[in-house]
């Protein structure tokens, strides 16, 4: 096993977590977005739109009902990141996320850690290789997490999906 980065790894040998899933994005996602992209002179086209869950992993009505009340409109769509056409993130490119960790979605910079409306969960989201990582590390490590920092992004976050359009 090399001493690359497991993003890298993992983008080579399967789908990432940047590919065909829904990245649901906050008002205060998308105003981070749109100011890095003006600030940095990029394009700043409309990034985000409407969708229902192409997946039923996607419907948290009874896993966090809190969070399905608060993201999902009356007619079943919620704000996600627009995707390329081979579903990609539309903000994917070679080398990964071309977001700055900062400005990247919560969702994202939350990612491996399972959360709820109460907090951070004691299993991981699915979808990580651990098969890629190197013999004694571990996931969290690996990506430079912490319990932590995640619970303080988690409670942003629902932070967050509580401000309403308006």
């Amino acid at each position: 096993m090399s001493d690359e980065f497991i993003c890298i790894r993992c983008a080579r040998h399967q789908s990432t977590c940047c590919q065909d899933s829904d990245i649901h994005v906050t008002l205060e996602d998308v105003r981070r977005i749109a100011r890095h992209r003006a600030e940095s002179g990029g394009e700043n086209s409309d990034f985000t739109e409407f969708r229902t869950p192409a997946y039923s992993v996607y419907d948290q009505s009874i896993e966090d009902p809190f969070w399905h009340g608060h993201v999902l409109h009356p007619d079943g769509t919620r704000r996600v990141l627009q995707q390329k056409e081979n579903r990609d993130c539309t903000f994917l490119g070679e080398q990964g996320c071309v977001l700055p960790a900062e400005t990247r979605p919560l969702v994202c910079r939350l990612y491996p850690f399972d959360y709820g409306a109460e907090g951070i969960l004691p299993r991981l989201a699915s979808g990580c290789p651990v098969e890629l990582l190197a013999p004694g590390k571990d996931l969290i490590t690996e990506l430079q997490m912490s319990a932590d920092h995640a619970e303080k992004l988690r409670a942003q976050l629902y932070v967050e999906i509580c401000e309403t359009e308006g």
